[in-house]
């Protein structure tokens, strides 16, 4: 009994520990590769592949978000499997865990509005980015303060596409593209001058 609730306690410091110090796993160079691709495949869309309906909109756009997301997470994957020791992975684990459910939540908005009527599929711009800033959110506390500001500006954009959307008219490719290309960006800028910098320093 003595047992168990000493190995409770050293878990309990130990998840304190690591919320304490920051996560070093997202770096800056995927993240802005990934906000550039973001701007690029927006200029792509709009000059040569606008979209027929909403639904080849939203398509385009999960198949960039795919790919953005590897590029994201490329350096974790690899670190994950080559690098790290068994801690240094519980600690991913749970770093990225709390990241997850909000990816899952954007993928069940999206395939629910996709079973909905024409216009449904209006909101998901909009939508994407204020579930994508809550996820921002839920991984603050392993990331810099500052990362606070990149899940604002996720939010507050989302909330001013939802405001500005018009039911029927035609999706920009900006939306996405604008909205999660800058995002992308600021947080990189976040990771390499919180983190990145000092190391070198």
């Amino acid at each position: 009994m003595e047992l168990e609730k000493a190995i409770d306690q050293i878990s309990a410091i130990h998840g304190y520990l690591a919320r304490s110090e920051v996560y070093r796993g997202y770096r800056s160079l995927p993240m802005a590769v990934a906000g550039g691709l973001a701007l690029g495949a927006a200029a792509v869309q709009q000059t040569f592949f606008p979209p027929r309906d909403d639904l080849e909109y939203v398509r385009y756009w999960v198949l960039v978000a795919a790919i953005c997301g590897a590029l994201s997470s490329s350096e974790i994957v690899f670190n994950y499997i080559f690098r790290e020791d068994r801690c240094c992975r519980s600690r991913t684990r749970r770093v990225v865990g709390q990241f997850v459910p909000c990816l899952a939540a954007g993928a069940l908005i999206t395939a629910l509005l996709a079973q909905g009527d024409a216009g449904s599929l209006q909101w998901v711009p909009g939508l994407w980015a204020m579930v994508f800033g809550l996820g921002v959110f839920s991984s603050r506390p392993y990331l810099p303060h500052a990362t606070g500001y990149v899940g604002l500006f996720y939010v507050l954009a989302g909330a001013l596409l939802l405001l500005l959307g018009t039911e029927g008219a035609a999706l920009s490719p900006w939306s996405v593209g604008g909205t999660f290309g800058a995002g992308q960006l600021l947080l990189a800028l976040v990771l390499y001058w919180n983190i990145e910098r000092r190391d070198h320093a």
